[in-house]
């Protein structure tokens, strides 16, 4: 094999090792998320926050089928690159199929390996090409079931998010300002301590889904953002009150909320020395530019 061939040889081998490693940090490590979907979110979070109306709402959507594309891609370009330097030779043609050995023919290769449709109008003679190929169709396999995976994955978490978010205006609306106070003890209580239930949930799904972080609610109601400031408010309620239930109640919302802020502290980089800061810099952060107001 000679340096150019070596050289192909080795990029191609280093961007399917990328694209593996980015998928196992993304999907199978707990608390990580790999470089190339780490980047392409925050690239489309960071145009998402110029855009009003609907735009802000597809942009992690849009961000997620990008991360797909470029696993797919560096998946695809890698094998080609693979195959590349074992053109035509290495490969058998079938009947009035032209013999080619560039670039567009290995990338050809390499999709429909990938892909599993295995025409069978290009196959390799070589035994290590036909074991590559071999491992690029489970690859593609692999990928498309990750892929998947991820999705079903990811808006159940969303979905917490939002229930949370719900249940927080729901109780604000109930309550009205008198907020804990206008409850029986016990009653509050026991709603205060499901929060902090569901407040430890999202925290465990940012940590695990760093995508989720990304998306923008359709709605004000659904928006933890807009609203967790408000649990911290009734923790603190809660806490100075006479009931020692309703106290044990608050102590597990406020140290709920301590946690969540660490999370959003340390994986987003949300500044503030106390929890109330962080989630001011979470709201500023997640909130969208309004449509002016005629004559501004």
């Amino acid at each position: 094999m000679d340096f150019e061939s070596a050289l192909w040889t080795v990029a191609g081998a280093g961007l399917i090792l990328l694209m593996l490693a980015d998928v196992f940090h993304t999907l199978l490590y707990p608390h990580g998320s790999g470089p190339v979907g780490r980047t392409i979110m925050r690239g489309f979070w960071l145009v998402s926050k110029g855009l009003r109306g609907s735009g802000s709402t597809i942009a992690a959507p849009l961000a997620m089928a990008a991360v797909i594309g470029a696993w797919a891609g560096l998946a695809a370009i890698g094998w080609a690159l693979l195959y590349l330097p074992h053109l035509p030779g290495g490969f058998v043609y079938g009947p009035g199929v032209p013999q080619r050995g560039d670039f567009a023919e290995a990338l050809y290769i390499s999709l429909v390996s990938l892909s599993t449709v295995g025409f069978g109008d290009v196959v390799p003679a070589d035994p290590m090409l036909r074991l590559a190929v071999a491992l690029q169709a489970v690859t593609g396999f692999g990928l498309l079931t990750a892929t998947v995976s991820w999705i079903l994955q990811t808006y159940p978490a969303l979905s917490r998010r939002r229930a949370l978010a719900h249940q927080l205006n729901l109780f604000r609306e109930a309550a009205g300002p008198a907020g804990v106070s206008s409850l029986d003890p016990r009653h509050a209580a026991g709603l205060l301590e499901a929060m902090a239930g569901n407040v430890a949930s999202v925290s465990i799904d940012l940590l695990s889904f760093h995508e989720t972080y990304y998306f923008h609610e359709a709605a004000q109601r659904g928006s933890l953002p807009a609203t967790v400031a408000y649990a911290h408010r009734l923790a603190s309620e809660a806490q100075g009150s006479e009931s020692s239930e309703l106290q044990f109640a608050g102590r597990m919302l406020h140290a709920a909320l301590d946690d969540l802020a660490d999370v959003l502290r340390g994986k987003f980089g949300h500044s503030g020395s106390t929890s109330s800061a962080v989630f001011d810099s979470y709201e500023l952060h997640h909130r969208r530019r309004r449509r002016e107001e005629p004559g501004r």
